[in-house]
């Protein structure tokens, strides 16, 4: 029996994991549409809770202050990765001269980005309460706290990181590593979300065998993670193409961004096929409404959301609106395999 706090939490945790997702597709148009430089300060922007809606609401030197605002945030970073040994890496962002090149104000961009980072406000909020309800489970499952608390750390340190995908103008690898801990709050929020709905619960025993269903899927799991990655470096070289032609001739820009295009396209082809497999191997071992089976069809849906996305952008000359769906339904889909993941890991075979 589930008590009503405990209702509450897993309640309140649903919605953190959606609010989450719609943080990470309020970043996919912040991204399409070339808006993550519109707030060149951070947490604020343009020094005001409120941005400005026109650049005469701007002093007149605001492109050297902000330059040398974040020079001054960069090289205090660069410090933080000399004392992680990271000399090289350190110097590059020391060195890197795009950091230097003020940007326009651009109202659009600027609101934009500011949206954003509101949604992202909203996800601090709804984190900390999924922490402050978590003391439910102090006597029954403290694991449900510490994973909480945990999952507030990771915030922090992402809002910190945030602040350097500012400072940097943007570096492809601090957004990759910032794309990577949206996953891992995902991933934590999605596993005590399951963890606390699971808890009054008997395992799952099945007929068939489930072992070779875990490991699958955990292959599955790493393959997407994996071309979530080569997608952040796709965009990267991309948007460097579309930079070299001042965004113009977008039909030449994929033929221009490398090799990383064939790596990311051809690992779609795995995606797909590790996914039909998955759900092949589901449909074996449940029936009915199985909570597996039914994520297994969510799956199959986000699968093909996405592969239209990815067509739309790869022929359909990049459109801003692919672009973002395409950014949340990797997400989603990673989301998904995750939780029907736990879901079987919680089943066993019957042995007589």
């Amino acid at each position: 029996m589930v008590s009503r706090s405990e209702q509450r939490f897993i309640s309140i945790n649903l919605i953190t994991i959606i609010v989450t997702l719609l943080v990470i597709l309020a970043g996919g148009i912040v991204r399409s549409t070339g808006s993550g430089m519109g707030c060149p300060d951070w947490p604020k922007c343009f020094d005001r809770y409120i941005p400005p809606t026109d650049v005469s609401q701007l002093p007149a030197n605001y492109k050297e202050k902000y330059v040398a605002g974040r020079l001054k945030k960069n090289e205090k970073f660069a410090k933080y990765l000399e004392s992680m040994g990271k000399v090289a890496l350190a110097d590059s962002i020391r060195h890197d001269k795009s950091i230097t090149i003020p940007e326009e104000f651009n109202p659009a961009k600027t609101w934009t980005e500011y949206i954003n980072r509101l949604v992202g406000v909203a996800a601090g909020i709804f984190l900390f309460l999924t922490m402050v309800y978590s003391f439910t489970f102090r006597k029954k499952a403290k694991r449900i706290i510490v994973l909480s608390i945990l999952n507030l750390f990771v915030v922090g340190y992402q809002g910190w990181l945030g602040s350097i995908v500012v400072s940097t103008n943007l570096t492809q690898w601090v957004v990759t590593v910032h794309m990577l801990l949206a996953l891992v709050i995902l991933a934590i929020s999605i596993y005590t979300y399951n963890y606390a709905k699971q808890l009054n619960k008997a395992p799952s025993v099945i007929m068939y065998r489930i072992l070779w269903l875990k490991g699958f899927l955990f292959f599955t799991l790493l393959i997407s993670i994996i071309q979530i990655v080569l997608g952040t470096d796709v965009r990267e070289a991309i948007d460097g193409v579309a930079k070299e032609l001042a965004y113009g001739s977008k039909h030449t820009w994929l033929s221009k961004a490398g090799s990383v295009f064939s790596y990311h396209r051809d690992l779609a082809i795995l995606v797909v096929v590790t996914n039909a497999i998955v759900y092949k191997m589901v449909i074996d071992r449940f029936s009915g409404k199985a909570a597996p089976l039914l994520t297994a069809r969510f799956i199959l849906i986000t699968l093909l959301v996405q592969l239209l996305s990815g067509f739309a952008l790869a022929y359909i000359a990049f459109p801003p609106a692919a672009q973002a769906v395409h950014i949340l339904f990797s997400t989603l889909l990673f989301s998904l395999q995750f939780y029907l993941y736990l879901l079987v890991y919680r089943t066993s075979t019957y042995k007589q």
